[in-house]
């Protein structure tokens, strides 16, 4: 049975990633109806109305795009709901054991960490974040690799991403890294969006009510198809009601909002890699978008100046992180230091720099 749910999380991470490639952008232009929003609220009514357009119950697409994590203890973890605030505490099988506030969630955790006596977090752990639009089981086979494979404690965080900003979707990351008590060491693992939520969350906030810094633990850091100088595409499609309805702030943050975004986002200080995805020529899989690409996000913007290594695998965009060369480079990263060995390094200490390992 264990084996049959980490298939159906694998499959079930690739078939959502597809639905929001081909199904949900198109019926949603049908719901927009020319209208222009900025409201949280009208969105997720728009929102739900595209979920029953497509067959979804109501709970089931709330639960996927409506509550970020705020704390875990081994496999259990506290969400708080991104428009009512209401926590709640789950299990490993995210099974709800308790609803209320963060408080009361919390004191539920503690009768359970008694009654079932749980032991302390310790060791190295990584924690992963998925990108626009996907669930956290989408960086489950990811997790389950780095789990088997290098011994890792793993935490797949879930976080609001089509209801929220990028800054609270760092504050909650903040919230998520200062619950890993007696954890030792950890390491960050990002898909596209998540990698923007990292460097936000590195770069700190001093500003009440989401006050944070950097935690000493972090050691290194895997950026996959990371959109490091915004996306094109989100760009593009800023102005249109359906993009905004689909991908919210977050979507507009990455386009016609990155400038001002790009001012809070930090260049990592500890080692960090960089794997994209891409043809390893100057077409790409998208005759829209210039150079080289992954179908979404061009090979340019994933490169940051700093970069101990960077890659390009022919991959697209929505199934890069579960490539099986993309598992073995992450791992190898985050216990070495490169994806392949120190000679085949490519280290990226300027923008400036082109040339760069391809593998097919």
């Amino acid at each position: 049975m264990d084996f049959l749910r980490r298939r159906m999380g694998h499959w079930s991470g690739i078939c959502w990633h597809l639905a929001m490639v081909g199904v949900v952008i198109f019926p949603v232009v049908v719901l927009a109806e020319d209208r222009r929003t900025d409201d949280s609220g009208e969105q997720a009514g728009l929102l739900v109305r595209l979920g029953e357009r497509l067959s979804l119950p109501k709970p089931s697409l709330d639960k996927v795009i409506a509550w970020t994590d705020q704390y875990y203890f081994h496999e259990w973890h506290i969400q708080a709901h991104v428009d009512t605030g209401e926590c709640r505490l789950l299990d490993e099988d995210d099974e709800v054991h308790a609803t209320g506030s963060f408080e009361e969630c919390l004191a539920s955790l503690e009768t359970v960490k008694r009654e079932r006596n749980l032991p302390p977090m310790r060791g190295q752990a990584v924690i992963l974040l998925h990108g626009l639009g996907a669930p956290r089981w989408s960086m489950r086979l990811l997790a389950r690799y780095l789990e088997k494979n290098g011994g890792y404690k793993t935490f797949t965080i879930d976080y609001a991403s089509l209801r929220s900003t990028i800054d609270n979707h760092a504050s909650s990351l903040a919230n998520v890294v200062r619950s890993l008590e007696g954890i030792e060491e950890i390491n960050l693992v990002g898909h596209s969006l998540g990698n923007i939520v990292i460097r936000r969350y590195l770069a700190g906030n001093g500003s009440a009510p989401h006050v944070w810094q950097a935690d000493p633990r972090i050691a290194r850091i895997v950026m996959i198809a990371p959109p490091n100088h915004g996306s094109i595409a989100a760009t593009r499609l800023s102005d249109s009601t359906a993009f905004q309805v689909v991908f919210g702030e977050s979507g507009r943050q990455l386009g016609d909002r990155w400038k001002e975004l790009e001012k809070r986002l930090a260049t990592p200080r500890v080692e960090f890699g960089i794997i994209a995805g891409g043809m390893g020529n100057n077409i790409g899989l998208n005759p829209l978008l210039p150079g080289d690409d992954d179908g979404r996000i061009t090979v340019e913007t994933t490169r940051l100046a700093g970069a101990a290594d960077f890659r390009v695998v022919s991959s697209l965009h929505e199934l890069i992180a579960h490539d099986p060369r993309v598992l073995d480079f992450t791992l190898r990263f985050l216990e070495e230091g490169h994806f392949v060995s120190p000679e085949e390094a490519t280290p990226l200490e300027s923008l400036a720099e082109r040339p760069h390992a391809v593998t097919r």
